[in-house]
């Protein structure tokens, strides 16, 4: 049986009136920006990819060539298509409306360009993520506008540019993967109705701020590492890629529990809501995970800034409801 195409997956999402055509033309682009930025990371160092700019983002942070290049390839291949309202990307300070001289759309798109850029020159897997919202009808598209709960994305994804480059996405109704076809150019559906299994024996964590972290999540830790002989009867597998890109799509291909919490230098937490916890806490649960702050379900969480920052555990069900239970009774 042939398998679909992302197009063809996404009309027949427009058709079941999951989507409308903006959105769908939306995630489009989105996706030929990604296999720009896809093509651009396999070159590496033929294509000027490796090394520093020698610039800073709003972040503070030293930006790579590739995160420029890919910021500029996602505003590039988004600006003029009608379908969005204004944009913002985690390389950017301040919100980037539509361009007067295009049509205006009623989309708000979010994005981090290269996630996980500190392991290109190592040859790691890097990836995108976006997260789509809606805008009021009538309102400027202001940075106001885009201070929504995650609950109110109508669309999220990202792709990891790995071995295979790989788009995950949802609208709403489960959560999807596609490969990319090299051959033909094309995102075809791999995965359906992706299903992340409830309990796991298999956590993700950079064990290098144990000294920093809060009491509960040094318990669950602690009684991960104890294995079979610990209060969890089981032992446990340790896996840190250190790309959220990354080690999601593992978390989503086999279940997993991903943490990065705050800790004692990160007291917010490490991760930005907007640009990465949101889409990935509404993918995961389309996937029938869970994802929560530690304390709160992160789609329910009212963002008060653009660039704000928030602990982040997601994953297995079963495991991210202890890991919350364990903070609740500290």
């Amino acid at each position: 049986m042939r398998r679909a195409s992302l197009t063809q997956f996404l009309i027949e999402r427009q058709r079941a009136g999951r989507i409308n055509a903006d959105l769908r033309l939306l995630i489009e682009t989105i996706a030929r920006a990604c296999k720009a930025i896809s093509t651009r990371v396999n070159k590496g160092s033929l294509g000027g990819g490796h090394g520093s700019a020698g610039s800073e983002n709003v972040q503070g942070e030293i930006q790579k060539n590739l995160d420029v290049m890919s910021n500029e390839i996602l505003l590039e291949a988004n600006e003029w298509g009608g379908n969005l309202a204004a944009l913002v990307s985690e390389e950017m300070e301040d919100v980037k409306p539509t361009p007067t001289h295009y049509p205006r759309g009623e989309y708000l798109l979010l994005f981090d360009p290269l996630d996980g850029s500190s392991n290109i020159d190592v040859n790691i897997s890097v990836g995108t993520i976006f997260s789509v919202l809606r805008c009021p009808k009538g309102v400027e598209p202001d940075e106001k506008v885009f201070l929504q709960p995650g609950r109110n994305q109508v669309a999220a994804g990202f792709a990891v540019y790995g071995p295979t480059t790989q788009l995950v996405i949802t609208v709403g109704d489960g959560a999807y993967g596609f490969t990319l076809d090299r051959e033909t150019f094309t995102f075809v559906l791999t995965q359906e109705r992706i299903k992340i299994p409830e309990d796991t024996a298999e956590f993700a964590i950079n064990t290098s701020n144990m000294r920093r972290w809060e009491p509960p999540v040094k318990r669950y830790i602690d009684e991960c590492l104890a294995g079979k002989d610990g209060p969890r009867g089981k032992d446990f597998n340790m896996r840190w890629v250190a790309s959220m890109v990354a080690d999601v799509y593992r978390v989503l291909s086999r279940g997993g529990i991903f943490m990065y919490p705050r800790d004692s230098k990160n007291k917010d937490g490490r991760l930005r809501l907007m640009y990465e916890a949101n889409p990935m806490a509404f993918i995961v649960e389309q996937a029938g995970g869970a994802a929560t702050d530690g304390r709160n379900r992160i789609l329910d969480i009212q963002p008060h800034k653009l660039h704000q920052r928030i602990a982040v555990v997601l994953g297995s069900k079963n495991e991210v409801d202890r890991v919350t239970s364990y903070h609740a009774n500290s």
